[in-house]
């Protein structure tokens, strides 16, 4: 290891499938004072209007996404990509490059003992060599459902394929190091990441 990399805070990498409470949890962890890099807000801001990245995505899917104020049509966009696997591959192409080179340099700029990098497709990501351990937010699909339907105003069949174009919850705890279970109310999941808050400072002073 070298010097720089020795210097550089303990990563963790908070992932969980769609409405599983992510952000529910790395509100926790601001609270305790640790610093969160949000891949989701990267992800907004990358295709905010002039930026390169709406650009391509206008000439790889045509105007009709493109908002009368040229702005990303959001739920145009959401319908395309978790009804037809090619148009998902084609956008991810295009923003995660972007959203990984941001979350890197966000991430060496944030300081802190450790940090909350949080990634909803980590499973499928290069942002999973660039983290140290791995917290997974999990619920079951039922929970997932209700969520994006009160949430999104999502239907059922939406919501089950917004949930089924995502990396299956076996594939997301077989790389767990950690474990949240969201389907126990807040004061559980509060206790649990204290929990964590002293194991991810103990693991970051080794």
């Amino acid at each position: 290891m070298t010097d720089e990399e020795s210097n550089m805070p303990f990563r963790i990498g908070l992932t969980g499938g769609v409405a599983s409470g992510k952000s529910t949890v790395a509100d926790q962890f601001a609270k305790l004072g640790v610093p969160v890099i949000d891949t989701d807000i990267i992800a907004r801001e990358v295709v905010q209007r002039g930026q390169p990245a709406l650009e391509e995505i206008r000439e790889k899917f045509g105007d009709s996404f493109i908002s009368a104020n040229g702005h990303l049509d959001r739920a145009a966009m959401r319908a395309a990509v978790f009804s037809n696997q090619d148009a998902r591959l084609d956008l991810e192409a295009i923003l995660h490059p972007r959203i990984s080179i941001e979350t890197k340099c966000r991430a060496n700029d944030a300081g802190g003992k450790y940090q909350i990098i949080m990634v909803p497709l980590l499973v499928e990501s290069a942002l999973r060599d660039f983290v140290d351990r791995i917290l997974v937010v999990d619920c079951s699909k039922e929970a997932q459902i209700k969520r994006l339907i009160k949430r999104d105003k999502e239907s059922v069949a939406q919501a089950r394929r917004i949930i089924a174009a995502q990396a299956s919850q076996e594939s997301r705890l077989e790389i767990a190091d950690d474990i949240i279970r969201n389907d126990e109310g807040i004061d559980a999941m509060q206790i649990k990441v204290t929990e964590l808050h002293r194991c991810y400072r103990r693991l970051a002073s080794n």
